[in-house]
């Protein structure tokens, strides 16, 4: 009996001994910055690290529904965007429209008719009243988001028929009460639009050509921009705007948004449409305002339809010269009607804009889309904590592409791995961190990682999918 006690007092002396072991490398492992590889993993409350940048919501898709209530339907979303991070709202042309409520704004009529006036058809514009708009517009303010408004200064649609005696024919180029411009505000004739006394057409590409405007007529940019009820005063200081985007900036010179700027300021970007880098930076030179990275929409739509990621690293981007230029985006209202990034790499490309240097802008489309709603709110909050610092690209090849943020102080920056193969891919890279434990941010990658003394450590990205590595 003795024999047996003393057997059962050493089992669980020893039972207890394990127990004290197993706690002691537990505790060891959640107090040591090293935890094993293989275990999942926890990152940062990443709110010690934000940052006063923010991200451009496009407020708006082709043909938006229900028609008369838009405005009314994103009043309701203010706050949330605010709380993600957005804090600049872009909203499609306010004024009616030629084709009335059914007008995207893109056919402007009548640029003080905001919603008030019965003419084409309608009285409210596609997305609502005036009244329905300021509400928008101090719901925005009133949740710190700045509210962009789209200048369409090109061309104008809904006038009346008249003479011309440039054409020697009856064109659409009678703007007055009578003629789709209720308010009596900028009304205009056939002077005002190209050709007429002062020169054939403008020096740059036309749109609709009968009813391209001239920004050299005293009438135009008094209206436009110089009057104390011009339409650039009366966004501004009447309606609550705070800063511009120019719609199709081909078609007028550069001039002439630098004038608007300098008469009334804001923040100001413009739809230079062209993969040319040169030529972009060219406009953003000349105009002063910033521009959308139309270069790197189609490198990124090149590197992932081709199979080919070393256009991320090599390919010609604004961003890339003019980083506090550039208005990086994945799709827009036009972009999107005949996708230019296909759905099955949005994110791919979202995670490349939202780790990159310059200002992204998320469409509307794409946040509301449940499939991508809580991913593009992780890599927002990433743009505005990690996301810092130079960048350095460690590898790319067809399938993959590595980069890093080289942080700031005491913000460890992060490390993007885009993934474009079919299957789990893994990459041993050198990183700046020294013995530490990785966390992915996305959580995609659910098990931590840890860099050697060296800093080097195996970095892995899910199948046509991304990863981004910081420290735990």
């Amino acid at each position: 009996m003795i024999k047996i006690s003393r057997l059962r007092k050493n089992q669980l002396r020893n039972k207890f001994l394990f127990i004290v072991i197993i706690f002691l490398i537990a505790m060891a492992c959640t107090n040591n910055e090293e935890a094993p590889e293989g275990t999942i993993s926890k990152g940062q409350d990443l709110s010690i690290y934000l940052t006063d940048k923010g991200v451009m919501m496009q407020g708006f898709y082709w043909d938006v529904e229900p028609r008369f209530e838009w405005w009314n339907t994103i009043a309701d979303k203010t706050k949330n965007w605010s709380d993600i991070g957005v804090d600049k709202l872009w909203l499609p042309p306010v004024s009616k429209g030629q084709s009335g409520g059914f007008s995207m704004g893109y056919d402007p009529s009548d640029y003080f008719d905001l919603g008030e006036f019965n003419q084409h058809g309608t009285i409210k514009t596609r997305f609502g009243s005036k009244e329905d708009l300021l509400k928008l517009i101090e719901s925005a303010h009133n949740n710190n988001i700045d509210v962009i408004a789209d200048i369409v200064m090109g061309h104008n649609s809904g006038g009346g028929s008249e003479f011309n005696s440039y054409r020697n024919k009856q064109t659409f180029t009678l703007f007055n009460p009578s003629n789709g411009n209720a308010s009596g505000l900028f009304n205009r004739g056939f002077e005002d639009f190209h050709p007429n006394s002062i020169h054939a057409s403008d020096e740059e590409a036309l749109f609709f050509a009968e009813q391209d405007l001239c920004h050299l007529q005293e009438n135009v940019q008094n209206w436009f921009w110089k009057n104390d009820n011009s339409i650039a005063k009366y966004y501004k200081n009447t309606i609550g705007f705070d800063g511009w985007r120019f719609d199709y900036v081909k078609s007028f010179s550069p001039q002439f948004v630098k004038s608007w700027m300098d008469e009334v300021g804001g923040w100001t970007v413009g739809e230079f449409y062209d993969g040319n880098a040169d030529l972009v930076r060219q406009w953003v030179l000349n105009s002063g305002a910033k521009a959308f990275d139309f270069p790197n929409l189609f490198q990124m739509r090149d590197a992932f339809q081709q199979n080919n990621l070393r256009i991320l690293q090599t390919g010609d981007m604004l961003w890339k010269s003019n980083p506090d230029d550039a208005v990086t985006f994945v799709a827009n209202h036009d972009t999107d009607r005949e996708p230019v990034i296909q759905n099955n790499y949005k994110l791919l490309a979202y995670a490349f804009i939202l780790t990159h240097p310059g200002y992204p802008c998320v469409f509307y489309s794409d946040y509301e889309n449940t499939a991508f709603k809580t991913q593009l709110e992780d890599l927002i909050l990433i743009n505005r904590t990690l996301a810092t610092g130079d960048l350095k690209v460690l590898f790319a090849d067809a399938d993959e592409y590595i980069a890093q943020r080289s942080g700031t102080g005491s913000n460890p920056g992060m490390i993007i791995y885009i993934n474009r193969s079919s299957s789990e891919q893994s990459r041993e890279i050198k990183t700046n961190w020294i013995s530490k434990s990785l966390h992915d941010y996305t959580n995609n990658i659910r098990t931590g990682l840890t860099t050697d003394s060296n800093g080097t450590s195996k970095l892995q990205a899910p199948a046509n999918g991304y990863t981004v590595w910081s420290l735990q």
